[in-house]
């Protein structure tokens, strides 16, 4: 059996069986599994994860009479194979039959030869296979065409109507390449960009942040000893940008309620040139022991990393800080090109709750700013009912608050993560 299909099933069975995001559960079944090609595992896999939908929805164009009988190994063998056979060009026809046949024969015993005949009846009549008509119901056509649940496009529809939900789901689809923070307190943007092209590592400078580099070619760049010493990190420029917005002065107290897993907290430690205080709070303990490995990595000693429920008011933080970072948990949906599983999340009572819990945990934030100073609001989503309408509320209750700046981040249009900042100035 092939070790990279072998690894792509066991990361797709994670994602699956056990809610683990792609990016981790790859990870670590390509140290487990020790893939002969680590690049072909990572196309498989978000490939399938990508058109996960319209995977299913051609499988049961095949299969109508057994696929209630199917079961998650069979539905995860069959994606593989469907994606193999009609997306992925290298792949030989022969080569992504028997292969799939193989990972049948030993994760889903006795229904090699149903999975055999699904990926043979498809190699003959792929063409047969229709979408929903998009005139009679435009939601289904697009939910299956760009594998999103319906509730999700239909949500999207009603924000930003047909024309622009489109482009957001095709956007959400395909690499979304790799961005790096240069580190201010080791070296410059020009200096990190000719060492890198020296190792062989291409990049261009960001149109939107001002410490950004985007990483254009190149593999390994996280193995380099530039990055093992600090020279850099990875974060995208929307996330970069939120730090840049708030704008933190060095000698400033900084508080940090959902710092994990501590990109903005650093970034702002290095804005300060390493000179102030900044107080990272997370309610996860092993998420605390991460920001504190990052911050040795990177030089910096002005974090204070500490446990910390960003919905309790902590009485020694009250009016402490000159600035405040809100960065809430949210939907993710505007991080769906690197965690494509958010596409197929159920709309479940905690996405309704959620506007409730960043309300909360953005009014605990403002106790801690100093009159005079700024409280900022972001969220890794697209989502205006936990964006715009938070802000909103809290604007409602909270008069001496007011916008300095807001911005909505936009795949399509932004080509960066989906990403909202809030910036607000106690009066």
């Amino acid at each position: 059996m092939d070790t990279n299909r072998r690894t792509a099933y066991h990361t797709l069975m994670d994602v699956e069986t056990k809610n683990s995001y792609s990016n981790l559960a790859l990870n670590h079944q390509i140290i487990c599994g020790k893939p002969s090609s680590p690049s072909f595992v990572r196309e498989l896999v978000y490939g399938v994860l990508e058109n996960k939908l319209l995977l299913d929805y051609i499988i049961g164009h095949f299969a109508t009479k057994g696929v209630n009988k199917i079961k998650t190994s069979d539905w995860v063998v069959l994606r593989m194979g469907i994606y193999q056979l009609g997306y992925m060009d290298s792949v030989p026809e022969y080569a992504a039959v028997n292969e799939s046949v193989l990972l049948a024969k030993k994760f889903c015993r006795g229904r090699e030869g149903f999975i055999n005949g699904v990926l043979r009846s498809y190699i003959r009549d792929k063409d047969a296979v229709k979408l929903p008509d998009r005139s009679i119901d435009e939601i289904k056509y697009l939910s299956i065409q760009y594998s999103c649940a319906e509730w999700i496009v239909e949500t999207w529809i009603d924000q930003y109507g047909a024309e622009a939900t489109e482009e957001i789901l095709m956007n959400s689809q395909g690499n979304p390449g790799l961005c790096i923070r240069v580190n201010t307190l080791k070296t410059g943007k020009e200096d990190l960009a000719r060492r890198l092209n020296e190792r062989d590592f291409e990049v261009k400078d960001s149109e939107i942040c001002d410490v950004a580099l985007q990483v254009i070619k190149g593999k390994g760049i996280l193995e380099d000893s530039l990055y093992k010493n600090g020279l850099f990190s990875v974060q995208d420029e929307s996330s970069m940008k939120t730090v840049e917005i708030l704008d933190p002065k060095p000698g400033e107290t900084i508080i940090d309620v959902c710092a994990a897993p501590g990109g903005k907290t650093l970034a702002a430690a290095e804005r300060m040139s390493n000179r102030g205080q900044i107080i990272a709070t997370d309610i996860y303990l092993r998420k605390i022991a991460v920001i504190n490995k990052e911050a040795g990595r990177l030089g910096i000693s002005i974090v204070k990393a500490q446990p910390g429920d960003a919905t309790k008011v902590d009485s020694e933080l009250l009016e402490k800080a000159d600035r405040v970072i809100a960065d809430v948990p949210c939907s993710g949906f505007g991080v769906i090109r690197r965690k494509p599983e958010i596409k197929y999340k159920k709309k479940i009572s905690e996405f309704d709750l959620l506007p409730i819990k960043q309300l909360e945990i953005l009014t605990v934030a403002s106790k801690y700013v100093k009159k005079g100073g700024i409280l900022q609001y972001s969220t890794c989503t697209i989502n205006k009912q936990e964006n715009e309408n938070v802000i909103k509320e809290f604007l409602r209750k909270n008069e001496n608050f007011s916008i300095v700046e807001e911005r909505q981040f936009m795949p399509h249009m932004d080509h960066t993560d989906g990403f909202y900042v809030c910036k607000m100035v106690q009066k």
